[in-house]
């Protein structure tokens, strides 16, 4: 353990591999206890006139929504202390309310996939507070990055492949079946992450230091900065709206539009993406400079919106197979997404010397995000029924790319001021700031 220890605080090369590796790991397994559920198909099964998969979705969702709404406090304001019993206990609970809901019969069961979802809310910003304000934080947080991009589709190709091994568990005792398989597993990342030490002090001169946030501090920061912080959350909010879709319907988007796909194309596709998005934000962990890192961050976003509706247009306009326009919409998605979550805000406090943590900010957006994906799928459910689960994502792509774009400019107006940079398309400083 001294070696550890010693290797930790002297070794940066190896500090960045065991935070991505714990950060990678202990996201990675929270998916195993979040996803399974999605690739079931449910059929034939109806509540409220409502199909049962949908209806399950919307469950879970609520409550993981209800947990980002909780987040805003509960991890703004979570000290180190109690990090490891915290994301333990949320996980324990979790899986609890995957083996009620096999265990009661159909159809009073959804309810318990709001259980599920209500404590799994919380963990990212968990592991996030071990990674934050240091000097290699986007480069740590790059394990969690990749992690929201393939695990997922690892865990679908995991469910099906388990299904085939063991044909005699039901839809519904295959979720908890799953996260027993995944919980050794995730309690040994647990303790990787709570051997990471505390940021140094160079950390704390260049990131500024994270501390608890208190009631005061929350409302300077929302004073100060409510403008922009309004219009990156209503980007994240329709960046996590389409991408909670797409990776919840994405069984039956394939059924739809390549009716004799492979089941390997959830690992095949996410894991492509994955690389792309993890080259990307390690380009943007080598940025020093605040400054540039930020703006470069709002420019990979933009890059990633445009990605995902331009693809689209060309699959609209049979340019693109349907193989690489889920690739594509996907990566987009992952482009813009992954830096609001992992990169903007960290950068953003850093810059500006605002005393505050990233998670009070990502909270805010995530619960208005998922609280958007609720929406979605409510509004398909009683309002375009007749609408296939592949034309209503291609839609919400053109009306994300839109509406995404224009709040942008909006935001980076604001920051251009506040930092007093000439064109935040050129980067210029002007002779105040380069001093």
């Amino acid at each position: 353990m001294k070696r550890l220890k010693h290797l930790l605080t002297n070794s940066n090369l190896f500090f960045i591999f065991w935070c991505m590796l714990a950060a990678f790991g202990t996201y990675f397994c929270m998916y195993a206890f979040r996803k399974p559920f999605t690739s079931g198909i449910y059929a034939g099964m109806s509540l409220w006139d409502l199909d049962y998969k949908a209806v399950l979705i919307i469950a879970q969702v609520f409550g993981y929504m209800v947990s980002k709404f909780m987040g805003i406090k509960i991890i703004s304001e979570l000290k180190a202390a109690g990090r490891k019993k915290l994301i333990i206990g949320l996980i324990l609970f979790s899986e609890i309310a995957l083996l009620l809901f096999g265990l009661v019969p159909y159809p009073y069961n959804f309810f318990f996939l709001f259980l599920n979802g209500l404590p799994l809310g919380m963990v990212w910003g968990i592991i996030f507070s071990y990674l934050e304000g240091r000097r290699f934080t986007e480069m740590l947080a790059m394990g969690m990055s990749i992690s929201l991009i393939v695990s997922s589709g690892i865990i679908k190709t995991t469910y099906f492949m388990v299904h085939e091994w063991l044909p005699f568990i039901s839809e519904f005792w295959l979720p908890g079946v799953i996260g027993l398989l995944f919980l050794p597993l995730f309690l040994f990342f647990v303790w990787m992450l709570s051997v990471i030490p505390e940021p140094t002090e160079a950390d704390k001169l260049l990131r500024v230091e994270r501390l608890p946030m208190t009631k005061e501090d929350k409302h300077i920061a929302l004073k100060e900065y409510g403008i922009p912080i309004f219009c990156i959350g209503l980007v994240y909010t329709l960046l996590t709206t389409m991408r909670d879709f797409r990776d919840n319907f994405s069984v039956e988007i394939w059924n739809e539009i390549a009716p004799h796909w492979n089941k390997t194309v959830f690992s095949l596709t996410e894991a492509i993406s994955g690389i792309i998005v993890l080259i990307a934000i390690g380009c943007l962990s080598l940025v020093r400079n605040n400054i540039k890192g930020f703006w470069g961050t709002q420019y990979l976003i933009a890059l990633g919106l445009l990605l995902s509706g331009g693809s689209t247009l060309l699959f609209h306009l049979h340019l693109l197979s349907p193989f690489w326009w889920m690739l594509l919409v996907g990566l987009g998605l992952f482009l813009a997404y992954t830096p609001v979550q992992v990169v903007l805000f960290e950068r953003m406090i850093a810059l500006f010397k605002i005393k505050a943590n990233a998670g009070f900010f990502v909270y805010m957006c995530d619960s208005a995000g998922y609280l958007g994906s609720v929406g979605l799928l409510l509004y398909k459910e009683f309002f375009r029924r007749d609408l296939s689960w592949a034309k209503m994502l291609m839609q919400f792509s053109y009306l994300l790319t839109v509406i995404s774009m224009v709040l942008l400019v909006v935001s980076a107006l604001f920051f251009n001021r506040k930092i007093g940079v000439k064109g935040p398309i050129t980067g210029i400083l002007d002779r105040k700031n380069k001093s």
